[in-house]
């Protein structure tokens, strides 16, 4: 690129364009913007108070935040050394500063940057602003450092230091400010203020939308119709209980495989995120294959399953369902599929049947699904004893269950900056309104959890992890998944903050059997949907069975593409026959996808 091109897509300096204006339109400028300011800094603490792990410290605390950071503090200063190291490397960051600044003022900075939060030119060629970023960094970096250098600290308060401590330096972000972020500075000039008029139009739809508390819109929800546009494979569901609906995919060829795949998907979110396109389905894919296909659409947890407990879900989901699956297709056996908390119910359903003598399912398949919690991530923090506390209070609050828009508001506070603040900044401070985009449709259309099974999950598998232990309970059988030896497949994604890589490696060594395991690239969505087509990310394999996923993906080879044919060689020699297709009953119960996906949460009235 050419200095010329260069200079083209490099927008004017905030100084060349407040330079521009002329005196009355600086003053109307700058008297608007601080009033704008004010509301933007009001906004933000909307955000926090009202939502998000941080809002609770200004509830009365029910996590123990400040429990945390008073034991990081003792144990710091009770440490002389502890205590001399972190001054030291604070001060020493602010000398190496003051004189990266000083030479940069003079040399000018040549800097890609990063992170994506920074990458406004502004932020390189203003030393004003390239101070503020730096000073941010070198702060950040020493505060998410403290935790780690209180040794001794008991490992349930290090976790609760380490998350809370990542979540304020994310929210003091000066991009996440009117008046220290210049993309949004700029828009304001340029636009003569009226980016934040649109942008608190945009806070106040919100606000109304979520019944007075701020509900951050990702997306514009309006053009996405379940059965329309989203979710259309075609279908039939074959079986309907109180919990679930079993659909029965329409196979695409005159022959299929002889044993069916029934799909456990997690019930936090709905099954159609294997289905969303006709250019991204998993179902499609796997119906193209010549699979029988069978998929599990969860109830969301309403007057009617709010006392469910987890042997409900085993007997009423698993087992229903793969009754109702080899009733439909007419097969003596099958394979099954768990994504997420939906393969933590399949691997305890597998226990039980491995003590119990039941062999219908053959072979199993994990996505990023966990039954080993020892490492489990940063959900860990709601596991311990605040943390279940917090949460019993809310499904009490919420007559009985687990309500699905906090799922949904926790879920993005995992990961703050693409979650929440980024849109916080594009549409309150920049006054874009949110674009379609399926997937955040799904991701924002949430399930209620039954209370006492989602406290079971929590204190039984997060906080024990009895699962792995062999002291879990299903139906009175205390399970052992060592027992559990049909052929398994574990798949993890790289970057996935839900369910992490060495998490999900432990998964895979808590069985029996014969056990492969794969890891994909990207996250917990994106890594487990990529289609073929798409010809997005790697994946890796590896036969080899090493202790932890780093000296497994150290071995490990990596294979271009989607690891969806990775898994269909290994799947497809566990199949079956190929012998004459069956089409789908019509049970009268409905065409895919069902009646339960396309109930929201607005539809649900719960007593409080």
């Amino acid at each position: 690129m050419s200095g010329n091109d260069r200079n083209r897509n490099t927008p004017d300096s905030l100084a060349q364009l407040m330079a521009s204006q002329d005196p009355i339109r600086l003053q109307i400028l700058l008297t608007t913007l601080a009033l704008a300011n004010t509301e933007s800094q009001a906004l933000l603490a909307d955000v926090l108070m009202g939502s998000g792990p941080l809002g609770t410290v200004s509830q009365g605390d029910p996590m123990k935040v400040g429990e945390a950071f008073r034991a990081v503090g003792w144990h710091i200063a009770s440490n002389p050394q502890a205590m001399f190291t972190a001054n030291m490397e604070l001060m020493q960051g602010w000398m190496k500063l003051w004189q990266e600044m000083a030479t940069e003022s003079l040399i000018g900075e040549d800097h890609k940057e990063t992170d994506k939060r920074f990458s406004d030119p502004e932020w390189h060629r203003n030393p004003a602003f390239k101070f503020m970023r730096k000073a941010y960094d070198l702060n950040t970096r020493w505060l998410n450092s403290l935790p780690d250098h209180a040794t001794g600290l008991p490992e349930n308060l290090h976790t609760r230091a380490k998350f809370f401590t990542n979540q304020l330096t994310e929210t003091l972000s000066p991009t996440n400010f009117l008046g220290t972020n210049p993309t949004a500075l700029r828009a304001f000039v340029e636009t003569g203020g009226q980016s934040v008029l649109d942008g608190l139009r945009l806070a106040r739809a919100d606000i109304k939308k979520g019944g007075g508390k701020l509900y951050i819109s990702q997306t514009d929800e309006t053009p996405f119709k379940v059965g329309e546009n989203i979710a259309t494979a075609p279908g039939q569901v074959v079986f309907r209980n109180d919990l679930i609906e079993v659909i029965h995919y329409a196979p695409s060829g005159e022959q299929t495989y002889s044993r069916p795949l029934l799909i456990f998907p997690p019930w936090i979110n709905k099954f159609y995120i294997l289905d969303l396109q006709e250019k991204n389905s998993m179902i499609r894919w796997l119906v193209d294959k010549g699979l029988p296909l069978f998929v599990v659409s969860w109830r969301s947890a309403d007057e009617a399953t709010k006392d469910y407990t987890w042997d409900d879900y085993v007997q009423k989901g698993v087992y229903a369902a793969v009754e109702a699956t080899l009733m439909a297709s007419g097969a003596k056996d099958l394979n099954a599929v768990g994504y997420c908390i939906g393969g933590t119910l399949l691997s305890s359903a597998l226990g039980h049947m491995a003590a119990t003598g039941d062999d219908r399912i053959k072979a199993a398949t994990f996505f990023a699904s966990q039954s080993d919690f020892e490492i489990a991530g940063d959900l860990k923090v709601f596991t311990d004893g605040p943390g279940r506390d917090y949460i019993d209070s809310v499904i009490e609050d919420n007559g009985g269950v687990m309500p699905g828009s906090m799922m949904y508001e926790t879920f993005n506070w995992l990961r703050p900056i693409d979650l929440v603040w980024r849109y916080v900044i594009d549409e309150y401070m920049l006054g874009k309104a949110p674009r379609p985009f399926d997937l955040l449709y799904w991701n924002a259309d949430q399930t209620n959890i039954p209370g006492n099974v989602h406290r079971r999950y929590l204190k039984e598998c997060y906080a024990e992890n009895r699962l792995a232990t062999g002291s879990f309970k299903v139906m009175g059988q205390t399970v052992d998944l060592k027992q559990v030896k049909i052929p398994i497949m574990v798949q993890a994604s790289r970057d996935d903050h839900i369910c992490p890589m060495e998490s999900v490696y432990r998964t895979s060594k808590v069985f029996g059997g014969d056990t492969k395991f794969v890891l994909a690239a990207s996250g917990h969505i994106a890594g487990v949907v990529n289609h073929p087509d798409s010809g997005k990310y790697c994946h890796w394999t590896n036969d080899a069975s090493p202790a932890t996923g780093a000296e497994w993906l150290s071995g490990a080879e990596e294979i271009k593409g989607s690891w969806w044919p990775t898994w269909w060689d290994w799947l497809r020699p566990k199949s079956g026959r190929k012998v004459n297709a069956k089409q789908p009953k019509d049970m009268g119960l409905g065409p895919a996808p069902g009646r339960y996906v396309k109930v929201r949460l607005s539809d649900i009235k719960l007593p409080l």
